[in-house]
């Protein structure tokens, strides 16, 4: 439940009603329980070796992720951890449609898999644990950094949030958002899935969308995020965007 918390002079601060809270954890903690329950039962039986060394890499990868984070930005967890104040509803419903895609991907594998569709190669699987690890370990280094980094966009007024450069900051913007990006491209690759690389390309799209509307709420409610945006250029990956 949102608590009261001290505003800032000069800014009202909107708490997210419990309700909304409430729904939006009930919906991410379904996706979740789809993400793993449901491709098994979607091939029909609990062998399915590439369903279980996708969910292997991914335990370790989010188990080291977490035990890097908790070593270098031990407060950051119980930030993660609530809906703060001033959270626009559009990023809400993105939570929870980003969850959902997702799931979505071992889901479209397990239906491949089961209609017999030729797999990608063994090898793919190597490279898709170098990518995964790539998009974590980004995204761990972006955490460690950022005492800021909670699970929702919104300026942190409360908590007198300031801009950071440092580590993958000062070459994007947002790595974060390029960590799930990586994240996502992974997915396919270990669970040997062509078909699932047409969920992956739509979760990069989404996360995608997050980072620009993100990017234009700093701009405006951040200060020195505008002469941020002219020092780093690249809102995701150097060279493109």
């Amino acid at each position: 439940m949102c608590r009261p918390l001290r505003r800032a002079p000069g800014r009202r601060l909107e708490l997210v009603k419990p309700a909304r809270v409430l729904l939006v954890r009930i919906a991410i903690v379904l996706a979740i329980v789809a993400w793993i329950a449901a491709p098994f039962a979607i091939v029909g039986r609990l062998g399915w070796p590439a369903g279980w060394c996708y969910f292997a890499a991914l335990a370790c990868g989010l188990l080291a992720q977490r035990a890097y984070v908790a070593r270098h930005n031990p407060g950051l967890r119980a930030a993660r951890s609530e809906i703060g104040p001033n959270t626009p509803g559009w990023d809400l419903v993105w939570n929870v449609v980003f969850w959902w895609l997702m799931a979505a991907a071992p889901m479209v594998a397990a239906a491949e898999h089961r209609a017999r569709g030729a797999p990608l190669p063994l090898w793919t699987w190597g490279l898709g644990v170098v990518v995964l690890a790539a998009g974590l370990g980004l995204s761990a280094a972006a955490m460690a950094v950022n005492p800021f980094f909670e699970g929702t966009v919104r300026v942190q007024t409360e908590r007198a949030q300031t801009v950071i450069e440092t580590g993958p900051y000062a070459r994007v913007r947002h790595p974060g958002y390029l960590g799930l990006c990586l994240w996502a491209l992974a997915t396919p690759l270990l669970l040997r899935s062509q078909v699932a690389f047409s969920v992956a390309l739509v979760v990069v799209a989404w996360v995608t969308l997050r980072a620009a509307l993100e990017d234009r709420l700093l701009r405006r409610g951040l200060a020195g995020y505008e002469a941020y945006t002219r020092k780093v250029r690249w809102r995701l990956l150097p060279g493109a965007w």
